[in-house]
């Protein structure tokens, strides 16, 4: 038998246009999820810290996109970023922060042991930064109209399969990408009564500007240790997932990972 309300389940934001903020939408996966939302009809604003590419990006998609640059790690200047987002599109609905750093150093490396400036500024800006981005954008979510099933709006955030699997050399980089992945159910527990939604993303290894500089050996060699397909990931197969996860209201609390069963060594 159909639970009577079986066809209420499916609405979710999708059946409003998406009105999202996308920190770090400059470059890499950020730009393909704006793309996907400007082929979505929604409107997005970009936060980067990139602000000739993030200019550039704005007036090649058109009236849809607005540009703002921000560091992530500042609290003022995030809460008036997000303000602005809110203010272009009237409204906000969905935030996705692919902002970040890799960070890559050892505890006790030749040049002697790791400085904890440098662990800190990784964990500012993968960590901190991602709280501070769903603080801001949940207060104008929670302050905003419910859509039919009440639902307000989605956060997803963008972890790593370095924080179940961080390589030496990675101290940093994974604990500022478990720390995500550990905040993802608490507050999507707290922000349920708000009808908000939070998501990460683990993605393995991606063709992003970050592996350009990659040599063709060490590529090749990455590729090898993942199952199937054995490639980097596109862009646009994270930005799918980005849409997959805002048209369905089930995703929520939950980290998925998108790595091709890749596991780190």
């Amino acid at each position: 038998m159909l639970n009577s309300n079986q066809g209420a389940a499916h609405l979710s934001i999708s059946t409003r246009a998406q009105k999202a903020i996308v920190a770090g939408g400059a470059s890499g996966l950020g730009l393909a999820v704006v793309k996907s939302i400007v082929a979505q009809q929604g409107c997005v604003t970009i936060l980067d810290l990139n602000e000739a590419q993030g200019e550039a990006i704005s007036a090649e998609l058109g009236e849809a996109v607005h540009f703002i640059p921000c560091d992530i790690r500042v609290p003022e200047q995030v809460e008036s970023a997000v303000s602005q987002g809110h203010q272009f599109a009237n409204g906000l609905n969905v935030m996705v922060n692919c902002a970040g750093i890799l960070g890559a150093g050892r505890l006790l490396g030749r040049k002697g042991p790791m400085d904890p400036e440098y662990f800190r500024h990784v964990m500012e800006v993968n960590l901190f930064g991602s709280f501070l981005l769903t603080r801001a954008a949940a207060i104008h979510m929670a302050n905003s109209a419910p859509n039919e099933v009440g639902e307000r709006g989605v956060v997803i955030h963008t972890a790593s399969i370095a924080a179940y699997e961080g390589q030496a050399g990675q101290s940093a980089y994974a604990a500022s990408k478990a720390g995500i992945t550990g905040m993802i159910l608490p507050l999507a527990r707290e922000l349920a009564t708000q009808g908000i939604r939070v998501m990460a993303i683990a993605p393995g290894v991606f063709a992003t500007p970050m592996m350009a500089s990659v040599k063709a050996d060490v590529r090749a060699a990455i590729e090898a240790d993942i199952p199937f397909p054995s490639r980097m990931g596109h862009p646009d197969e994270y930005a799918d997932l980005v849409q997959s996860i805002i048209h369905n209201q089930m995703f929520n609390g939950s980290v998925i990972r998108l790595d091709g069963a890749m596991r780190l060594r």
